[in-house]
């Protein structure tokens, strides 16, 4: 193991979070696509830790639910009383069977905007000042309220932190304060935390209590300090979890934009961390990008457009639309005021145009959807044209049914497709068409009433009204008269 691989990280992630007024608890919030503790979590894990443990305790089942499903091999530990961050660092040394050969790290689990590019360089800081136990600190443009890092003038190391109200006036002068994250000797600590008191006003333990017990046992105490402040952010109330969201938000789209995407007004761009990009997308303003979402290279999205768990394929645009668990293929074009639901699968060039809506359907190469339809459970063929308010009925109640359109179809406005049924290629349908059985390829499909005209009917009925008088007015040649 590398002296720079820590045997284990712990997440303290127990409380629970009233300032956050909410029956959630405060670590499974959720910010760019992840919950807090999953931020942390996702970070400790670019260590390569021999065991990551989160410690649990308020709503624990939803905790521990959540974990299993974003990592598998996160192990708990349950801390059935919140009697301070020294004893639920005990609770996870006890669920890794007591002392931990190695480094410990101790982070805390409503800090979203930590990363793992900080942790590895606390890691190596401790490894190589050789310190018994390394505080990641930060230094802030306004250190009130917070902890102060004291560090010896002559060798760095740190031999005091001393809370805000403790603090001389001297001491307050000082903006690099605790973040509470922690690199420890996992031996130290253990012989540490069973020194620790409870002799406090909250009749806690304290993990900073390690800090002093190890340095006046002679050990080198020593700090690293995080190369941006706003990284040791911890999240108590909606306010900074909106603050959070928003730091978090610039990092994702700076570190897109500086891979060659162009995003038009990053203000009003949202992305999760699991969104992916090729070069020259493009990105317009007011658009949401979730999830699983992939925008490929060439690819145009916005404005005004929410997309999740989408892929848009090269050279595709999506304009003022909504899709969820959609492909859109290569050179594609959807919108504006269009609705992908899950299972749509659109063709090379294809279309799917204003107010138009899929679910659970496969939209061939070139194929147009334009305007004012609903294409549910089904198949259209490569070339296909479907005409205008066109509807597929594909429930009957109870189940729902499948239709297949062939290839070079030109289907009549306001047709309606009732399920299942077959059309089968090169097929034309009349406008006003109910279809509803089977079409061969190459036929016409006429499925509509015989118009009658009943000639008279509004002078006899409406009489004296404006469409009377409008009738009477009219033209021969339009009124039936001769």
């Amino acid at each position: 193991m590398s002296a720079n691989t820590p045997a284990a990280v712990v997440v303290l992630a127990a409380g629970e979070g009233t300032r956050m007024k909410s029956a959630t608890p405060k670590v499974l919030h959720e910010i760019s696509g992840r919950s807090l503790v999953g931020h942390v979590v996702a970070a400790s894990r670019e260590l390569d830790p021999d065991h990551l443990v989160v410690v649990v305790g308020h709503a624990r089942e939803q905790v521990q639910a959540h974990l299993a499903e974003i990592d598998a091999e996160v192990r708990t530990a349950f801390q059935a009383q919140q009697n301070g961050t020294g004893h639920a660092v005990r609770m996870a040394l006890e669920e890794l069977g007591g002392n931990v050969e190695g480094t410990v790290v101790v982070v805390c689990g409503d800090t979203p905007l930590l990363t793992g590019e900080t942790l590895t360089a606390l890691v190596a800081t401790h490894a190589a000042d050789s310190n018994a136990v390394t505080v990641l600190s930060a230094e802030v443009p306004d250190s009130t309220g917070y902890g102060r890092i004291v560090r010896d003038l002559d060798t760095g190391a740190v031999t005091a932190i001393v809370e805000h109200k403790d603090a001389s006036d001297i001491q307050r002068a000082i903006r690099e304060i605790n973040s509470g994250v922690f690199a420890f000797d996992g031996q130290l600590l253990a012989d540490a935390l069973g020194k620790v008191r409870t002799d406090n006003s909250q009749g806690e333990e304290y993990l900073t209590d390690v800090l002093s017990i190890l340095r006046e046992a002679g050990h080198r105490v020593g700090a690293s300090v995080a190369a941006d402040h706003r990284e040791i952010l911890g999240i108590n109330n909606r306010v900074q979890l909106a603050e959070a969201r928003a730091l978090l938000n610039a990092r994702l789209l700076e570190r897109a934009m500086l891979g060659g995407v162009t995003v038009i007004d990053p203000a009003t761009t949202f992305i999760d961390v699991t969104v992916t990009f090729g070069q020259d997308a493009l990105v317009h303003p007011g658009t949401q990008l979730l999830g699983a979402t992939h925008i490929a290279g060439g690819a145009e999205v916005g404005p005004n457009t929410r997309l999740i768990d989408t892929t848009v394929h090269a050279g595709a645009r999506v304009d003022n639309s909504v899709a969820t668990g959609a492909e859109i293929g290569e050179g594609a074009s959807v919108g504006p005021y269009a609705y992908l639901r899950p299972g749509t699968k659109l063709g090379l060039k294809s279309k799917v145009g204003a107010y138009v809506e899929i679910k659970k359907s496969t939209i061939g190469e070139g194929t147009k959807v334009p305007h004012l339809s609903y294409v549910g459970d089904a198949t259209i063929g490569d070339f296909t044209n479907i005409g205008a308010a066109s509807v597929f009925v594909n429930y009957d109640g109870e189940s729902k049914h499948h239709s297949t359109i062939g290839s070079h179809c030109r289907t009549g406005a306001d047709n309606m497709f009732v399920a299942p049924v077959t059309v089968g290629d090169g097929v034309y349908t009349a406008a006003g068409s109910v279809i509803t059985k089977d079409v061969p390829s190459g036929a016409l499909a006429v499925a509509r009433g015989q118009q009658r005209n009943i000639e008279g009917w509004v002078a006899r009925k409406r009489p004296g009204s404006a469409a009377a008088q409008a009738a009477q007015a009219a033209p021969p040649e339009t009124s039936g008269k001769s």
